[in-house]
């Protein structure tokens, strides 16, 4: 195969590194970037001997994947550069479990989706099909709990599941507006230190929206006798503006619920009234019905504007400055790539492997949304930058879709074609759906753009390097341009840095400002035209956070909520600024309103009592000292003997910052999630637990005997908040916590 250099960034590269590149029993890397894409090319292509292809076509097929890929052109999702052509070999990012009204099918529901998130992916549920609380049940003579409490059960495993051996997994939870217990669900993660591998969303209906516009009160529907909700043989009914006030203020206290159109998901399911969509992705943006997946990739539009600018290009017109052309091409491919993935891939559980073969579905996108419009320099709220938004996604879209049928006509249509739109039309169509715009976090740094349809966050990180101090890393275009018209300096990016806006940053023409808007810039409005222009041309749905300032009114989320119905959206997330406790924006800017206590550490008496525990780990049997004030953890020392002085140093400095950390009255929950699942060169297994490391087994020990809750001191930290992989402030964008510095996502 023919290689080429990569241009990758240094965060992409560590990114790479720290998530992707094939690694030795060690934890050494013994992968190339470049080698990680033959990997994935190679092994990807083998599909075409499937259907007809000799040894010099699958070469042929291989080397164009290899190059969308090394050019940064499109990146397939995380699974698949991760597990294509390793033994795991799960290659797919989203699934739909169902969760049905027994006890056996909930809980063989928490049985598959551990097995999926051990695998590496994300798992959306509606517990739409689950009695209300109080119901009565026949066979146990008791009552029922309700989904809010089983939904407790799935969050307990998955905390307990580490993805792919690396981290947690994602899961997301709906529940229809009409269900009896909607109440209780809208408030469920109220408090943010619960249900933390959730995201929830409102399921809302058309007869619902329909009720809320008249201001009348709609029924609700016990999904157990099939009929209306009664209680003492009444019909059971919600004010439908109260239930939306409700939704309304919880979303504006803690960005949760979003809320998805269910009727349109359907409306625009090619598979409906065969299959019926209940639920979503993690992030909202991949609708399937019950045991479906979908494998995604996402196209970087930044590649394909054209350098320099054509002279007949105009920002009223800015559609002559992109190549069409090499974008067509790049399209199909990448639609070749993705159908192969389904046969190569090895699903987590047989229900799963048999739907998504019938339906085929993948999920093209895009990236670098933002970077081609300052490329143009054209502002992300404009009217012509929402139209370019429109034509883009439809010349994608109709690619992908021809593309698709191109491959129906030499490999077949997908199985279920007779029960589909397409089949009713008599279309020929390899893949249910072609489209999906996903969050692109990780992949994004990898190929060094902005991440989906979202618009900058910020104009420049802080992030890590391996000496443990932080570097400000600019934005590439700005950069550029302020190195071209002579405003960079070092001054410059401190104070940028510093800020979520450029507005106010005095010495930056008002021009560049324009072009270089990030998500406080722009209003809600603006925010819900861009998303609705590519839902129009999207077979699945959009990820996209709609962002608002601390100061925003609960009136602005109600009009977004309402904006995004009426222009078409299928669903919507937003956020308002420090709407979560304690929340540290990643331009180095602290917001938390609880500084003053954070701070304070507490002094420590001469008596303490506590306990010591033995515990075994790679390094030698670790002694672990706990001792308690008040019933609440005070302070860790821990021994390792015969173990070496490096050893015995780290030991003790961790124990001094965990002491430090208690006494600052960081409640233990946060600390064990932070130090649970790091990894070391030499792990072992203890007690019938796996000992990734001595931080890990200090983490153990505290779980064990103060961990679940039992730490109730008031003062809580939102840990979503910093990232346990590089101690870097988080981001929320398209439903999810993220990390710009080192890649990390909760999703």
């Amino acid at each position: 195969m023919k290689t080429c250099k990569i241009n990758i960034s240094a965060n992409g590269l560590a990114v790479l590194t720290r998530r992707y590149l094939l690694k030795d029993k060690l934890g050494h890397v013994i992968e190339t970037p470049t080698q990680l894409f033959v990997r994935v090319a190679q092994f990807i292509a083998k599909t075409d001997r499937n259907y007809g292809a000799d040894d010099n076509q699958v070469e042929k097929t291989a080397q164009e994947f290899f190059d969308i890929m090394a050019n940064l052109e499109f990146l397939p999702n995380s699974p698949t550069l991760m597990n294509a052509g390793r033994p795991l070999g799960q290659l797919s990012a989203c699934f739909v479990l169902p969760v049905g009204d027994s006890m056996e099918e909930i809980f063989d529901s928490v049985k598959h989706a551990a097995l999926i998130h051990k695998s590496g992916g994300g798992t959306g549920f509606s517990f739409s099909r689950l009695r209300p609380r109080n119901s009565i049940v026949a066979s146990t003579s008791g009552v029922a709990s309700g989904p809010v409490s089983f939904m407790k059960a799935f969050n307990a495993t998955t905390e307990t599941v580490r993805q792919g051996g690396t981290r947690r997994g994602a899961n997301m939870a709906i529940l229809r507006v009409d269900h009896p217990d909607i109440m209780e669900f809208i408030a469920c993660k109220d408090n943010t230190n619960e249900m933390t591998n959730f995201n929830i969303s409102v399921g809302i209906t058309d007869d619902f929206m329909e009720a809320l516009k008249s201001d009348s009160e709609y029924p609700l529907f016990n999904p157990h006798t099939g009929r209306t909700h009664q209680i003492d043989n009444h019909e059971v009914t919600l004010r439908a503006r109260s239930v939306f006030d409700s939704i309304v203020e919880h979303a504006w206290q803690t960005g949760e619920p979003g809320v998805v159109f269910l009727d349109r998901m359907n409306q625009h399911n090619p598979t409906y009234p065969d299959e019926t969509i209940e639920a979503t992705n993690p992030c909202g943006e991949q609708p399937l019905p019950p045991y479906d997946s979908c494998n995604l990739g996402s196209i970087n539009l930044s590649q394909f504007v054209l350098d320099p600018l054509p002279e007949d290009f105009t920002l009223s017109d800015p559609s002559a400055g992109i190549n069409w052309e090499h974008l067509a091409s790049v399209v199909q491919v990448a639609v070749h790539f993705l159908d192969n993935v389904i046969d190569q891939n090895q699903y987590p559980i047989e229900q799963i492997e048999k739907q998504t073969l019938k339906n085929r579905r993948i999920g093209l996108g895009i990236m670098g949304w933002a970077d081609l419009l300052a490329k143009m320099g054209l502002p992300y709220n404009s009217p012509e930058a929402q139209e370019l938004g429109g034509q883009v996604m439809a010349y994608i879209s109709t690619q992908a879709r021809n593309h698709s049928s191109e491959l129906a006509k030499t490999r077949g249509e997908f199985p279920n074609w007779a029960n589909s739109v397409f089949g009713r039309d008599k279309i020929a169509m390899r893949n249910a759906t072609v489209t999906t715009i996903a969050p692109t976090g990780t992949i994004s740094i990898i190929a060094g753009c902005s991440s989906g349809i979202e618009p900058y966050y910020a104009i420049a990180y802080e992030r890590n390097v391996l000496d443990g101090t932080r570097l400000t890393e600019l934005n590439p275009l700005f950069k550029k341009i302020a190195r071209k018209e002579e405003f960079y300096s070092d001054e410059l990016v401190a104070t940028v840095a510093t800020k979520r806006s450029l507005t106010d940053v005095e010495g930056i023409p008002d021009s560049v400002k324009a072009v270089f808007l990030t998500a406080a810039d722009i209003s809600h409005e603006d925010h819900i035209r861009m998303q609705a222009q590519f839902q129009k041309h999207c077979d699945s749905s959009v990820s996209k956070t709609i962002n608002f300032p601390e100061s925003a009114p609960r009136e602005d989320v109600a009009h977004a909520f309402t904006l995004a119905y009426e222009l078409g959206c299928k669903g919507v997330t937003v956020y308002r600024d420090n709407s979560r406790p304690h929340q540290v924006l990643s331009t180095g800017t602290a917001t938390s309103k609880a500084h003053d206590k954070l701070i304070r550490v507490e002094k420590r008496p001469n008596i303490l009592q506590g306990m010591t525990e033995k515990i075994r780990t790679g390094y030698g049997n670790l002694y672990v000292t706990v001792n308690v004030r008040d019933g609440l953890p005070f302070e860790v020392f821990a021994h390792i003997g015969k173990s070496g002085y490096t050893t015995m140093a780290d030991t003790e400095a961790i124990c001094r910052l965990i002491s430090l950390a208690l006494r600052s009255h960081v409640p233990v929950e946060v600390i064990i999630r932070q130090l649970r699942g790091i990894g070391g060169s030499s792990q072992t297994f203890s007690g019938g637990s796996k000992i990734f490391s001595i931080p890990d087994a200090i983490a153990q020990i505290l779980d064990r005997h103060f961990g679940s809750g039992k730490s109730t001191d008031s003062r809580n930290i939102n840990s979503d908040d910093i990232c346990p992989e590089c101690s870097g402030a988080m981001i929320f964008s398209s439903g999810c916590f993220s990390c710009p510095s080192c890649g990390y996502s909760n999703c």
